[in-house]
C-alpha cells in the first residue's frame, strides 16, 4: 500500500485509500470517518491547533499572532483533525502542493491506521465533529493532543509515518520542508513531480 504525504507549504498531512481506513488496526473513529465519507475514494487527514487551523484555510490568510498562541500556549493548544473527502487523485486535487509517496507493508499501514484512530477524541466510541472543514467537501474532529512548538502538525503527520517504520527525524520534521528533506533522505522517498503550468 502506498499512501501521500502531502505538502502544502505550511502545513502537512496524509493520504489515504478510503478503503484502506477500514482496514486492520482502524478503530471505531477511522470506520465512522470512513461511512460518513463513504462517497471519496480518497482520504485526506490533517492535524493542528485548533484555532489557528480553523482560520488559515491557505498560507494568505497566514494570521502570525495566532501562529505564536499556538505555538506557545503554555501547556499546548487543543487540536483538531481535519479530515477532506478527494473526488479525485490527490496530485489533481493539490497542484501546487508537495506530494510525496510512501509504500508501507501491510504492518506498517496497520500501525499507521492504529495511531490515526488514537487520534481522535471520541464520545460514547464515536468522533465529535466540530463543523465544516476549510476546502472541499471536509470536517473537523475533536483531537486528541496538544498542539505547542514542540508539537506541530508536521510532528503528527511524520509520527503516523514514524508509527508505520518510517525512518522520521523529529527536529527536522518541524518545518515542511525539513520533513521532505527527511522523507528523501532517510526514506528514500522523493515528490512526485508538479504537474506543468500553462
Amino acid at each position: 500500500m502506498t499512501v501521500l504525504l502531502v505538502s502544502h507549504g505550511w502545513h502537512s498531512g496524509v493520504v489515504l485509500p478510503r478503503d484502506a481506513v477500514m482496514g486492520e488496526g482502524a478503530g471505531a473513529a477511522l470506520r465512522n470517518v470512513a461511512i460518513r465519507f463513504r462517497n471519496f475514494p480518497e482520504l485526506e487527514f490533517g492535524w493542528g491547533e485548533a484555532r489557528f487551523y480553523r482560520a488559515t484555510p491557505t498560507l494568505a490568510a497566514f494570521d502570525w499572532r495566532l501562529a505564536l498562541r499556538a505555538l506557545f500556549t503554555p501547556g499546548g493548544s487543543e487540536g483538531v483533525i481535519h479530515v477532506v473527502g478527494l473526488e479525485r487523485p490527490a496530485r489533481d486535487s493539490f497542484p501546487a502542493a508537495d506530494i510525496v509517496p510512501v509504500p508501507l507493508s501491510r504492518a506498517g499501514l496497520a500501525r499507521l491506521l492504529a495511531r490515526l484512530d488514537a487520534s481522535f477524541r471520541l464520545t460514547d466510541g464515536q468522533p465529535v465533529e466540530t463543523g465544516p472543514g476549510l476546502y472541499g467537501p471536509s470536517l473537523f474532529y475533536e483531537a486528541e493532543g496538544r498542539f505547542s512548538f514542540a508539537n506541530v502538525c508536521n510532528h503528527w503527520a511524520a509520527g503516523l509515518l514514524d508509527a508505520a517504520g518510517v525512518p522520521t527525524t523529529p527536529v527536522l520534521d518541524t518545518h515542511p520542508l525539513g520533513l521532505l528533506a527527511d522523507l528523501r533522505w532517510r526514506a528514500g522517498a522523493p515528490p512526485l513531480a508538479r504537474p506543468a503550468l500553462d
